[in-house]
């Protein structure tokens, strides 16, 4: 399997279903800003700015939250239990089918 398929949910409502390609070293985030969902990557995604957190809807297991990654969030605004930072999120196989909307902005 090269794509799988996740569904984004933007800030509006809207739902976004997307091919996202396991074999480029991809991230969620990366996935979002090319299709040009609204996530800012002030960081470029080194987990320092929390511009691409999201809630995690689907049960996918996505292991434990690294140590930036729990930092950053704890420093963040509109964090929840399911809450995720896209930068963090390696684009596999086992992610298919998953379902994420994407956290509000100030």
């Amino acid at each position: 399997m090269e794509d799988i398929n996740i569904t984004i949910i933007d800030r509006e409502g809207i739902e976004h279903k997307v091919l996202a390609p396991t074999d480029m070293n991809m991230n969620l985030m990366e996935v979002c800003k090319s299709y040009e969902l609204p996530v800012q990557a002030v960081c470029g995604g080194m987990a320092m700015c929390a511009t691409c957190q999201c809630y995690i809807i689907s049960d996918h297991d996505l292991g434990e939250r690294n140590d930036d990654e729990q930092a950053m969030l704890w420093e963040a605004d509109h964090v929840k239990d399911n809450s995720r930072l896209g930068c963090q999120i390696p684009i596999t196989e086992d992610l298919d089918g998953l379902i994420v909307e994407l956290a509000p902005e100030d």
